[in-house]
């Protein structure tokens, strides 16, 4: 959830500093790029050597540093962050930004900074329940801040206990999660079964029947759903693109081994049915490589129709997906063909395009597509595949 997100983590001074090393792993296994400013207090307990061998970037220390703030370093360090993170957050950092206080690094980052924060305070129980601090942190939330924690439990202080512990890493990791996710989430809770790719069908150990499919347009279509909150089942043929982000990828080899991942992925609530699925295999592909026998002629090849799994989706009795979206790749008759199709597979949308060679839909990554449905047909302008991607993902939700 949180890949190429960019956390700017403010490492302040106390014992829970300790747990910020943690931190960033935590974050940087979800994807996230952390960089880190430690103040002078946070260097009591951690080293800049140890956060820097975690971040695997320079570690900010000081405000007049000549090299990082040649280019206002502390300005620009907020400006390329997603989320600024106080970890662990002190009294006294909390006061100074309650009170707009800047007299080092971490104060002027906090408050030359533009994007949200997350505070997770850390003191003895006796100073967080302090009406000083209590104020400063209305004053925070009311200047809407974010927080997490404290925690109940053992002071670091001997024979003490009650309010002021840092939250664990992990429950930092989850409101840190629940910040950045898109808010819009139009197909939150929704299952989606999509296919993508062409399909190879064997002749012999060396040769397949195949298509010029490249998967681009799916594998846009399973990333889109996945932002858009679903829960995302990809059955891709042969491909050579990386599994989408959020997405479960199941890859396959043959339309018969496509459609028996699809019926394993279903019941779902929306089906894309996407992949340009070959329409004829060899009956009997040869445990062996054909031979050329010298007489100039091809092999005969005995092919039969392969299953088609659009209209197998589209015409299921109880397994049946409430929203069934077909794909239309016509050099001709575009619209006419989409049509029968939408009648023919049990579909309720096509989404129709002229994949002619002069096109370059096919490995190319612009596409123009025409929505066919019962109701008639929407055109869409020439744009990239992952907008097409998006734009069909919002249609999609509209309608299911």
């Amino acid at each position: 959830m949180l890949s190429d997100k960019r956390i700017l983590l403010i490492i302040t001074g106390g014992i829970a500093a300790y747990k910020s090393l943690d931190l960033i792993r935590r974050l940087q296994e979800r994807g996230a790029k952390v960089r880190a400013v430690l103040t002078n207090g946070g260097s009591q307990f951690i080293t800049p050597l140890a956060v820097g061998a975690l971040t695997g970037d320079t570690v900010f220390t000081e405000l007049f540093d000549r090299e990082a703030e040649h280019d206002v370093g502390h300005i620009r360090l907020s400006r390329e962050a997603d989320l600024v993170v106080v970890a662990p957050a002190t009294a006294n950092i909390m006061a100074k930004m309650a009170h707009g206080l800047a007299d080092d690094l971490a104060s002027c980052v906090l408050l030359a900074n533009d994007k949200p924060v997350l505070v997770a305070p850390a003191m003895n129980s006796k100073m967080w329940s302090h009406p000083a601090t209590q104020r400063n942190v209305a004053q925070l939330k009311a200047d809407g801040l974010h927080f997490v924690g404290p925690n109940a439990g053992e002071m670091a202080e001997k024979g003490e206990a009650g309010y002021g512990r840092m939250s664990e890493p992990l429950e930092i990791v989850v409101a840190i999660e629940d910040l950045l996710s898109p808010k819009d989430l139009p197909l939150k809770g929704k299952r989606i079964v999509i296919t993508a790719g062409p399909t190879h069908e064997p002749i012999d150990p060396v040769r397949y029947i195949a298509n010029r499919s490249s998967g681009k347009q799916g594998y846009a279509i399973a990333e889109a759903a996945a932002e858009a909150g679903a829960q995302v089942t990809l059955v891709s043929g042969p491909t050579i693109l990386a599994d989408p982000k959020g997405v479960e990828t199941i890859r396959v080899e043959s339309a018969n081994a496509m459609l028996a991942a699809v019926e394993c992925a279903l019941p779902a609530d929306i089906a894309i049915m996407a992949a340009a699925v070959a329409d004829w295999r060899v009956a009997h592909d040869s445990n062996q490589k054909i031979k050329k026998d010298g007489s100039g002629l091809p092999p005969a090849l005995n092919l039969v129709e392969n299953p088609d799994i659009l209209k197998t989706v589209g015409h299921l009795q109880d397994k049946r997906p409430k929203l069934v979206v077909g794909f239309a790749a016509e050099t001709n008759d575009l619209i006419a063909n989409a049509r029968g199709k939408l009648e023919r597979k049990g579909a309720d949308m096509i989404v129709a395009n002229d994949v002619s060679p002069e096109n370059n839909v096919m490995g190319g990554d612009n596409n123009t597509v025409r929505l066919v449905t019962h109701g008639g047909v929407e055109d869409w302008p020439k744009m990239g595949k992952d907008e097409v991607a998006r734009q069909l993902v919002q249609k999609i939700a509209e309608l299911s």
